[in-house]
């Protein structure tokens, strides 16, 4: 195995013994860290610590990630365009604060002998938030209901 010793310099490539003694007599533990390369590597350090560090470097790189929130708007077929206007209002003021928005129209009954319309109204929606937003998935039927998925466009594409 490859060897880190207590000072962090590379100490080469030693037996597993050998590692063992060089960490007993500076009274600390011998940790794996790159088990798959070849050889494999290990440090010769505090445990307690390296584990410390590990947990506190994950934390960090979690608040780092980037939230995205989905919202929702559901339309059914007979929506009129005056209610669909304030449904697509609410969709414009979330892509503009960097939610993803799920555009869903809901058949009931008979109504899904008749997709088309549907489609067309998913499409209307799209052109008219194509400003703010991109389509993430395309209209695809899911159930029911038919989907479609909207993401805010990034700052690239605005300015």
């Amino acid at each position: 195995m490859r060897l880190i010793g207590p000072d962090g310099k590379n100490v080469g490539v030693v037996t597993i013994k050998e590692a063992l003694d060089i960490a007993n007599d500076a009274d600390l533990d011998l940790v794996e860290v790159a088990p798959n390369a070849t050889p494999p590597v290990c440090r010769v350090i505090d445990y307690g610590k390296f584990t410390y560090e590990r947990t506190k470097k994950d934390r960090e790189s979690r608040k780092a990630q980037k939230k995205i929130e989905i919202k929702e708007i559901r339309l059914r077929p007979k929506t009129t365009a005056h209610h669909r206007g304030f449904k697509v209002r609410d969709a414009r003021r979330w892509l503009g604060q960097g939610k993803k928005v799920k555009v869903r129209i809901r058949f009931r009954g008979r109504e899904f002998d008749y997709p088309e319309i549907a489609l067309e109204d998913l499409q209307e929606i799209a052109e008219e938030l194509q400003d703010v937003s991109v389509i993430e998935q395309r209209p695809s039927v899911e159930g029911r209901s038919l989907l479609m998925v909207l993401a805010p466009s990034s700052e690239k594409d605005t300015k």
